[in-house]
């Protein structure tokens, strides 16, 4: 159950989107009715962790957006599954808009009226596989300091920021990739930020605002590596030089895609049919209009702000009422430069939290987990973190487990198990010679005499059959593995029966149509479990 927190209600509203799985082939081949918010990381649901995130943020009113397909999957585990029917109230509501599909963009969700009529003020966006242990509630603050307006969160039209823009901005997080725990091949973003204005004051103690920069050119580094390889150079236009002298470019950091976004991001967005992602599109598009001349007006960024454009222009140029046009300037050639000056100048900023593994304390997680290689990874990270039971209630992650083997009584003697970095769930049985090391086992898992499992992760229900030898090895749900298998970096589809002394390496093992175990060979491998638990 996520921590009890004490945080006053932000007033924001909280988005989790849940998408269909497609980086997972081998556990969501069917997305309907295994979507991939459900999939588990370290024993509990993926989408368990973005809603934790919400709660001790003090965000309550949370939607878990999914397609109409996959809404009978997810209400059946808020109804069933223990991590989420204990989840504190009031709980999290589920969306499923008419119109959402499996493949549809992150920005095209925000498209839809369902989501329009839903979101009534600023909001939070999360995808359902971030697994974020350090207080959301530092990125709440360092919004409100750096880019939210006083215009919008108060209702005063008529204030005036001086020289700011007269409309929230939005924050986003990126964050290291390259720390204690690097995965192969995982996905990263370009991102270039400039420094903030500094403050007056210093920032106190714990807080982010040191690592918090002004965004003004982002995009995946696959995108940015096209490019590159076209233009045989990295192309930088003059206007954003011109603009940022100063500018800092992170090639290893990854969006994180969490995002607290105005209201008025919404009609940014109706208003550019062609946006499809939040973080290349809206984001990206949003962070040049910040210097590049005249975007802003072609993006429509200050009619969607609800504000008039000649007010906000006359108002950002009356605001400094000692700036004087250049010598031998006539009002007439420099119009339209000034507008589009000006008009770029009243854009709301969109920021950065840049999250490094360097800044941050020990044990600060922050991760999306997409990819197979970072499911198995995370879950052994956070297998690693100390029990309740063993650090207290007070000192615990807010991802840490009440005990790291939830049943010892289902334990023979003549066992190893490596508790400091295992995490064994209920009414698990383990036989005796066995050895678990550095493993993550879901319930009801059944592992037999002699099996030697090694940095693997096994979904509920997975039968491990005698002499087993497996190693670096995801296991799906109910999938039994045959005596004297020999596994090493496989996966396993859920319900699939290997064969016995199965020897396989770097493979996804998958069902054909006939092939997946019956009901009847699954009965007949847990009865012979039984036969063998009423012998020993």
């Amino acid at each position: 159950m996520p921590h009890s927190v004490s945080n006053a209600s932000t007033g924001l509203q909280a988005l989790i989107l849940c998408g269909p799985g497609s980086s997972f082939p081998t556990f969501t081949s069917n997305p309907d009715e295994n979507p991939k918010a459900l999939l588990p990381i370290a024993n509990r649901p993926m989408v368990w962790y973005p809603i934790d995130l919400c709660y001790r943020t003090g965000v309550s009113k949370i939607t878990l957006i999914c397609p109409p397909s996959a809404a009978k999957a997810m209400k059946a585990a808020m109804g069933t599954n223990p991590h989420l029917t204990t989840l504190p109230m009031p709980r999290p509501e589920i969306l499923c808009p008419a119109d959402l599909t499996q493949t549809a963009g992150t920005a095209e969700i925000l498209r839809l009226p369902e989501i329009r009529s839903l979101i009534t003020g600023d909001f939070l966006v999360l995808p359902c596989d971030l697994v974020c242990e350090f207080g959301a509630e530092q990125l709440l603050q360092a919004w409100m300091v750096k880019a939210a307006s006083a215009t919008d969160l108060l209702g005063a039209r008529g204030f005036s920021n001086g020289s700011r823009s007269r409309h929230s901005g939005g924050i986003g997080v990126w964050y290291e990739t390259k720390n204690n725990v690097t995965v192969k091949g995982e996905e990263t973003d370009f991102v270039a930020a400039t420094a903030l204005p500094e403050s007056a004051t210093t920032p106190p103690k714990g807080s982010i605002l040191a690592n918090v920069s002004q965004v003004v050119f982002t995009m995946p580094t696959d995108a940015l590596n096209d490019h590159m390889e076209d233009r045989k150079a990295l192309a930088l236009r003059h206007g954003l030089l011109r603009a940022n002298p100063r500018i800092r470019m992170l090639t290893t950091h990854r969006d994180a895609h969490i995002y607290i976004f105005p209201h008025w991001i919404l009609d940014f967005i109706q208003a550019n049919e062609r946006f499809e992602s939040i973080g290349e599109d809206v984001v990206g598009w949003w962070a040049k209009a910040s210097w590049q001349e005249g975007l802003a007006e072609k993006l429509k960024i200050l009619g969607s702000c609800k504000g008039n454009i000649c007010d906000d222009l006359e108002s950002n140029t009356d605001s400094d009422p000692g700036v004087a046009d250049p010598p031998g300037a006539t009002a007439a050639g420099d119009a339209s430069s000034k507008a589009s000056r000006s008009a770029s100048e009243s854009v709301p900023p969109m920021i950065a939290y840049l999250h490094s593994a360097k800044t941050q304390e020990a044990g600060s997680i922050i991760r999306r987990v997409d990819t197979a290689q970072l499911l198995l990874a995370i879950s052994l990270q956070l297998a690693k973190l100390p029990s309740v039971e063993e650090a207290g209630a007070d000192a615990a992650s807010p991802f840490a487990h009440p005990r790291k083997v939830a049943y010892p009584e289902g334990v023979k003697p003549r066992t190893t198990i490596t508790k400091a970095d295992s995490l064994i769930a209920e009414n698990v049985t383990v036989e005796e010679k066995t050895s678990i090391k550095e493993c993550v086992i879901g319930a009801g898992c059944q592992i037999q005499e002699g099996a030697k499992l090694s940095q693997c992760l096994l979904m509920d229900g997975v039968v491990v059959g005698k002499g087993c030898k497996l190693t670096k090895c995801i296991l799906g749900k109910r999938s039994v593995i045959g005596d004297g298998s020999i596994l090493t970096d496989c996966e396993v589809q859920e319900n699939l029966l290997v064969e016995p002394r199965t020897e396989d390496k770097d493979n996804k093992l998958m069902s054909s149509e006939g092939l997946e175990a019956t009901e009847a060979e699954m009965e007949e491998v847990l009865g012979h479990t039984d036969d063998g638990m009423d012998t020993a």
